[in-house]
């Protein structure tokens, strides 16, 4: 589907890509990861056309469908669902002529090619793709106007989704969304029939949408086979082999070296010195490692407070007009707390951490906090409200005036912001590093509470498992809003789901989580399906065809519902087995790789099981929605 061979590009005197290669079989799904600032999004737009390469070549199947999510949010009075259809351009006009066509011949072609196309299915498979990133059934009929930025570009994604282009790019699609549309797009991307490529941090994503990982890496593009983890064990063990590598091969120069040194002029050494140079000067040199920059977050550490140290009693609360947004809210917060917030956007997760901040006042009720109470509050609007024509360095030096600037630069130091970084004006950092000043910020007079709302929206895969790290070993309450559930599972030690106009606690992980929204989606769309009243309009023949695509969908169905059960069932007999083995002594007595590998397998195939179990869940949903 997609080759690239010898590509290089170069952007303000930087070069970004230097005779990359790689190739994309037909109906692969990739990720394409790599640091922020390497060329990620600049090998889409190359992909895409948008800009030319300085040389080498990019080639695409003849043909071929390229879709992208639109860079502009869409506008004007069109409901969302009428803009996602019109992403079908095929559809669309084949509509259009149909409306117009006179000759016979070409109405029946038309109708032909309708029916290839799957027409008539469209505007529920349309329904269904704005229902998954969370539009209910009236919000699908308002117009566009009336959404938020972020919202209009879940309408640009629903609308590439739909088209079902032949390669399929995307760049950080997760970005506008919350965790139940990101869980709900692992899923569709997981299945999606054609090729595509993803560009992402969200580890989770990678490890359940793709089959295998494109690194871009020192200007060079490495694939790999599997998702993100098994790219990552593969990547780390290829280094330590080239490092050990390294290290002996200069071992080795040294002791021919030495011996060159020693007998150089002595006549009876003399054939064999010079053999040896021969040999040094044909060793090719085995590169040494270049070590990425090791990411590393350090939140400063609180004082103790007596528990709780926020309570809400019977409160409630919302904004100047209009009914509170939650209501009977009785939660209590400590010290140790880690807790995530679940529920969709507009739910009120962010009017809960707003109440908190003291950025509102309860309308009813009561909340208490501890007199020496700081809060660190990280919400994404505040990077727009850093100021652009300030260094991070004064701004910060602005912040804490009391201080020395050799203790503010330390400060920021603390993630990621030292040397020039900490120098240079804020208009000119990337979004990852207006990220890490803004924690820098928050965390400048050492909070109790930390309050994060997105934090890792800009933050590339080693920085994200940096914060994760960071937030483990800080030893105040964390109230965390997130859309990547890799950081909510390694952070969050308790669940607080903001539904139904209040919040409180949910009984389960998010394993149990997400099978609640699958359940619940097929509840709501079984609903949906039987009261759809019956027009009587569809003629025998086209009922006589979607009965047929009916019944063959049934058996692929089917089909992936045993696949999914046999897979299922093969890895809980591994698991059994690796257990077993575990579990005999005699194991210990042998090497210690034999164990470390058991062991690394038996973590592995847990989160294979857990992927495998949802796979198995889409499927029986979508064989009980085929009736």
């Amino acid at each position: 589907m997609l080759t690239i061979e010898g590509l290089t590009y170069r952007i303000a005197g930087r070069t970004l890509l230097d005779g990359a290669a790689a190739r994309l079989p037909a109906g692969s799904r990739v990720g394409l990861v790599g640091r922020n600032g390497t060329g990620k999004s600049t090998l889409l737009r190359l992909i895409a056309g948008e800009i030319a390469p300085d040389t080498g070549e990019i080639r695409i199947r003849r043909g071929a469908r390229i879709g992208t999510v639109a860079q502009e949010a869409p506008t004007g009075r069109n409901t969302p669902l009428e803009i996602v259809l019109d992403a079908d351009t095929e559809r669309a006009s084949l509509l259009a002529e149909a409306e117009t066509a006179t000759d016979a011949q070409r109405i029946a072609g038309i109708h032909e090619r309708l029916a290839d196309i799957d027409a008539h299915r469209a505007e529920a498979r349309a329904a269904a793709i704005l229902a998954g990133l969370g539009f209910d059934e009236a919000a699908q009929a308002r117009p566009v106007d009336e959404y938020s930025g972020g919202w209009r570009m879940r309408i640009a994604l629903a609308a590439a989704l739909f088209a079902e282009a032949d390669l399929l790019l995307l760049d950080e699609p997760t970005n506008h969304l919350d965790l139940e549309a990101t869980m709900w797009l692992e899923g569709f991307l997981a299945s999606y029939p054609n090729t595509m490529l993803l560009v992402s941090h969200d580890r989770d994503l990678l490890n359940r949408a793709v089959d295998g990982i494109l690194h871009l890496e020192q200007l060079k593009l490495t694939f790999y086979r599997g998702g993100y983890d098994r790219f990552d064990r593969t990547r780390r063990e290829a280094l330590v082999r080239q490092s050990a590598m390294a290290t002996r091969q200069i071992a080795e120069r040294k002791r021919i070296e030495a011996f060159i040194d020693r007998f150089r002029y002595k006549a009876t050494k003399a054939r064999q010195a010079q053999s040896r140079i021969k040999a040094l000067a044909r060793m090719e040199p085995i590169a040494a490692v270049v070590a990425d920059r090791t990411e590393r977050f350090d939140f400063p550490q609180p004082d103790a407070l007596p528990p709780p140290i926020v309570a809400l009693d019977g409160a409630s609360v919302g904004y100047a007009a209009g009914d509170p947004v939650l209501r009977r809210l009785n939660l209590r917060i400590d010290m140790d707390d880690r807790i995530a917030l679940l529920g969709a956007n507009g739910n009120g997760k962010t009017t809960l951490l707003r109440l908190l901040a003291k950025r509102l006042e309860p309308a009813n009720g009561k909340i208490v906090r501890s007199g020496k109470l700081k809060v660190g509050y990280f919400a994404q609007n505040q990077l727009e409200e850093l100021p652009d024509g300030a260094t991070a360095g004064a701004h910060m030096a602005a912040l804490m005036p009391k201080l020395p600037e050799s203790r503010v630069r330390a400060h920021l130091g603390r993630f990621g912001l030292t040397g020039e970084r900490a120098g240079t004006r804020i208009a000119d950092l990337s979004g990852g590093e207006k990220a890490r000043l803004l924690l820098a910020v928050i965390t400048r007079d050492a909070p109790h509470l930390l309050l994060l709302d997105e934090p890792t929206n800009h933050l590339d895969v080693d920085a994200r498992e940096a914060l994760v790290q960071a937030l483990n070993e800080y030893e105040g309450a964390v109230l965390l809003v997130s859309h990547d559930s890799h950081l909510v599972d390694l952070v969050a030690d308790r669940l607080w789901l903001v539904a139904d106009g209040t919040c409180r606690p949910f009984d389960g992980d998010l394993a149990d989580y997400r099978r609640t929204l699958l359940e619940a989606g097929r509840a709501e769309r079984r609903e949906a399906r039987a009261s759809r009243p019956d027009n009587g309009a569809t003629s025998k023949a086209d009922e006589r065809r979607r009965r047929a695509a009916a019944r063959a969908a049934k058996a692929d169905l089917r089909k992936a519902v045993k696949a999914a059960e046999s897979r299922m069932a093969a890895l809980q007999r591994e698991r059994d087995t690796l257990h077993e083995k575990l579990a005999d002594p005699a194991l210990y007595d042998g090497p210690a790789d034999a164990v470390a590998a058991l062991n690394r397998r038996a973590g592995e195939i847990d989160k294979e099981i857990e992927v495998a179990e949802a796979a198995w869940l889409a499927a029986q949903e979508a064989l009980d929605e085929a009736g």
